[in-house]
């Protein structure tokens, strides 16, 4: 295997935070024996062009030291390559670090787990979302969540999850349901009021909130969330669950699973990583596999897969359909 990594680095995420766990993480790595060239980019262009020109390269490894938003960059590099991808979470949310079951808060701890994984060979396989040439490891958001996300995104204070709470008190006030369409797998159009709808690769978003909980990254579906109209008095009193996932117990909300979905509806952008994506209609297919993680497998899951050495590699009008028994349908779950 390569001994060259290539430690990409958003010096912005978690408001410099980054740098720091990226010389922590540098010092670890270096300590295993690799030869780690760091990478810094001038803005998310240069730094998508610098992470393909690593993996043009044939580095072994690229490992990221930043939140979602720079992971979402490196998938551009990595997603659908033999190279491996590692995480060392240093960012606002790190919900895809969190899905992975990686440390948070403790660069070295995520450094060693890297470099343990390298040694020993083997990568998790990991599904990614795909809209168009962009591609996901989260949640696509669209709705009321989008706009809080966007919020959340543009404001300087609070840190971490508390910013997107108080990006959500901000949001209350435009509160509303929009008419939504929805295609899944190729079938039929279905029509409703909804307040979101969140499209789940992963299980969560925003530091936490587990607004697709029952979603998995190796199973090749989506789970897909729908909370349909709701008041802001049951908006507020419901929310708190999220980070629990009980909230998709609510009457509300109803869960759909599937590989590939169509969502539509009026002056909503979809995001997705913390970027945005555009406007919808948008098409987002699950890729099985996509992505080669230098992690632990997801409980339950199957077994880690020999790493590659280098190289390129209720909603009304809707219904509610009832959710559908955990594993029907859903290989490996």
């Amino acid at each position: 295997m390569s001994g060259d990594i290539t430690l990409l680095v958003n010096p912005a995420a978690g408001e410099g935070g980054a740098s720091r766990a990226a010389l922590r993480a540098g010092r670890v790595l270096r300590d295993a024996g690799f030869l780690v060239r760091a990478v810094v980019g001038a803005d998310a262009r240069d730094t998508v062009w610098r992470a393909r020109a690593a993996v043009d390269r044939g580095t072994g490894a690229l490992v990221v030291a930043g939140g979602d938003g720079t992971v979402g960059l490196a998938l551009r590099a990595v997603a659908g390559t033999t190279t491996p991808l590692g995480l060392v979470p240093a960012g606002t949310g790190n919900d895809i670090a969190r899905a992975c079951g990686l440390p948070l808060g403790d660069p070295a701890a995520a450094a060693r787990l890297v470099a343990a994984a390298l040694k020993g060979g083997h990568v998790r396989a990991f599904d990614l979302g795909r809209v168009g040439s962009a591609w996901f490891g989260s949640v696509l958001a669209s709705g009321f969540d989008s706009r809080v996300n966007d919020r959340g995104n543009r404001m300087r204070r609070p840190r971490g999850r508390l910013r997107y709470d108080v990006a959500m008190v901000a949001e209350l006030g435009r509160l509303r349901a929009v008419p939504y369409r929805m295609r899944l797998d190729g079938g039929p159009w279905r029509e409703f009021e909804a307040t979101l709808v969140a499209v789940g690769n992963g299980p969560g978003y925003g530091g936490g909130m587990r607004i697709c909980a029952g979603a998995r990254t190796d199973d090749g579906l989506f789970d897909i969330t729908v909370v349909g109209e709701v008041s802001r008095r049951t908006l507020l009193r419901v929310f708190p669950r999220v980070y629990r996932g009980t909230h998709l117990g609510h009457p509300a909300v109803s869960v759909h699973r599937a590989a590939e979905v169509v969502i539509d509806a009026p002056g909503v952008t979809g995001w997705a990583d913390g970027e945005p994506l555009g406007p919808l209609p948008l098409t987002a297919r699950c890729v099985p596999g996509a992505l080669r993680l230098l992690a632990p497998a997801e409980p339950g899951g199957g077994a880690a897969e020999p790493a590659a050495v280098t190289g390129r590699g209720v909603a009304r009008g809707l219904g509610r359909p009832g959710k559908s028994p955990r594993g029907a349908g859903r290989p490996g779950r």
